[in-house]
C-alpha cells in the first residue's frame, strides 16, 4: 500500500526532521528548530567510558529519543512505542501498521542504509528515518537529512534495524496515536529554554554541558602526550565526526538552536530572544573554526597545523562563550 500523500521536507537532524514531518502528518505544525527549543535538544557531553567505535564518545545534543518524549509531552502527543525481539517480529510488526496507513518512525543504523553515500555509512546507531508505505516489496522511506523521498529493501532495512553494537536499536518503531487539533507552544517554549538552561549550567558532574567542554579541551591538550599521535588522531578525529557528520554536529546545531530562539521570540513577542540569537550563532562559527583546525592536525603533521594546544583553546574559547550565552538565557524574563 502506499501513501504517496506523506509531506517529506528535508531538515538538518533526524530526530527533529522526524517530528516535523511526522506531527505535520496529523496537522500539527511544527518547524524542525521548534521541535529542537521545545525538546531542549542543545547539549554537551563528552565520556571518556562510552565507547563509540572504540573512542571516547562526544555529543553536542542530548542523548537520542529525548526531545522526542518531551515535545510530545509538552505539546500532549500520544506516541505508541515498541522495541522488538527479533527481526521478523519487528518487520510483522511495521508491516501491519503501514497497511493501514500509518506513517512509522523507526530508529536504525547508518551504515545499512543503501541510500547513503558510501563514506556517510559508519556505525552509529541512533538514526531517525520515516517509513510511510509498501510499494512492490520495497519500503517507501522518508528520510528529513535526504532531499527527497527514498526507498529500501526488506534485508537492508531489517539489518539498519536490529544492528548490534550501543546503543542496539532493537527494532524501535514509534507513531502517533493521539495529536491535539492545536497547541499553544507559549508554555511549552519556556519549559524547553528552562531545561536547556539548567542542563547546560548546572549539571554537577563535569562531562556535561559548560563544564564537559572544558573537560574535553583539557583532554584535547593531553591527546598527543599521552595515548600516542595515532591514537591521538584517532580520538581527534572522532571529535569531529560528532561533530560535523552525525545530524548536523556541534556548530549545527548551534545554528539550529537560533534559529528556535528567532522563531520563539516571534511567538513569545520577546525581543530579547532575537538578539541572543544572532549572539548564538557566533558561538556556532567558533565551533565550526575548532572543527576545521582540528581536520588539518587529523589530516596532516606539518609545521604549520595547528598544536593540540591551540585546539584546547579553541574549545575553551567556545566553553566561555557557551557560559555567556546561556547565563544570559537563563535570566530572560520569558
Amino acid at each position: 500500500m502506499s501513501n504517496s500523500f506523506f509531506q517529506h521536507t528535508q531538515t538538518a537532524h533526524c530526530e527533529s526532521g522526524v517530528i516535523s514531518n511526522l506531527l505535520g502528518h496529523y496537522g500539527l505544525q511544527i518547524s524542525e528548530p521548534m521541535a529542537f527549543g521545545i525538546g531542549a535538544g542543545i547539549f554537551f557531553g563528552h565520556l571518556p567510558f562510552v565507547k563509540v567505535n572504540g573512542v571516547p564518545g562526544t555529543t553536542y545534543r542530548i542523548w537520542p529519543g529525548a526531545i522526542f518524549q518531551r515535545v510530545c509531552k509538552r505539546l500532549g502527543v500520544k506516541m505508541e512505542a515498541e522495541k522488538f525481539s527479533t527481526p521478523e517480529k519487528g518487520m510483522q510488526a511495521l508491516d501491519k501498521v503501514i497497511a493501514e496507513g500509518v506513517p512509522v518512525g523507526l530508529l536504525s543504523s547508518v551504515y545499512y542504509l543503501p541510500y547513503f553515500p558510501p563514506s556517510y555509512r559508519f556505525h552509529f546507531n541512533a538514526h531517525n528515518l520515516v517509513v510511510y508505505g509498501k510499494e512492490d516489496g520495497q519500503y517507501l522511506v522518508s528520510d528529513p537529512v535526504m532531499e527527497t523521498v527514498t526507498t529500501i529493501d526488506p534485508e537492508s532495512l531489517a539489518q539498519a534495524r536490529f544492528a548490534k553494537g550501543f546503543p542496539a536499536p532493537k527494532g524501535k518503531m514509534y507513531y502517533p496515536v493521539s495529536v491535539p487539533d492545536s497547541v499553544s507552544f507559549e508554555k511549552p517554549i519556556k519549559a524547553g529554554i528552562e531545561q536547556a538552561c539548567h542542563y547546560m549550567l548546572k549539571i554537577p558532574v563535569p562531562l556535561f554541558g559548560v563544564k564537559g567542554i572544558r573537560y574535553l579541551a583539557k583532554k584535547v591538550q593531553h591527546y598527543a602526550e599521552k595515548p600516542g599521535d595515532r591514537k591521538a588522531t584517532l580520538y581527534l578525529g572522532n571529535v569531529i565526526r560528532m561533530q560535523e557528520e552525525i545530524g548536523t554536529g556541534g556548530a549545527g546545531f548551534r545554528f539550529l538552536y537560533s534559529a528556535f530562539l528567532q522563531e520563539a521570540s516571534t511567538v513569545l513577542k520577546n525581543d530579547q530572544l532575537s538578539k541572543l540569537a544572532t549572539e548564538f550563532t557566533e558561538t556556532g562559527d567558533l565551533w565550526r573554526n575548532f572543527a576545521f583546525a582540528a581536520g588539518r592536525v587529523c589530516k596532516s603533521r606539518s609545521v604549520d597545523s595547528v598544536s593540540y594546544k591551540e585546539l584546547s583553546e579553541m574549545l575553551l574559547q567556545c566553553a566561555a562563550s557557551e557560559e555567556v550565552f546561556f547565563r544570559k538565557l537563563a535570566q530572560v524574563q520569558l
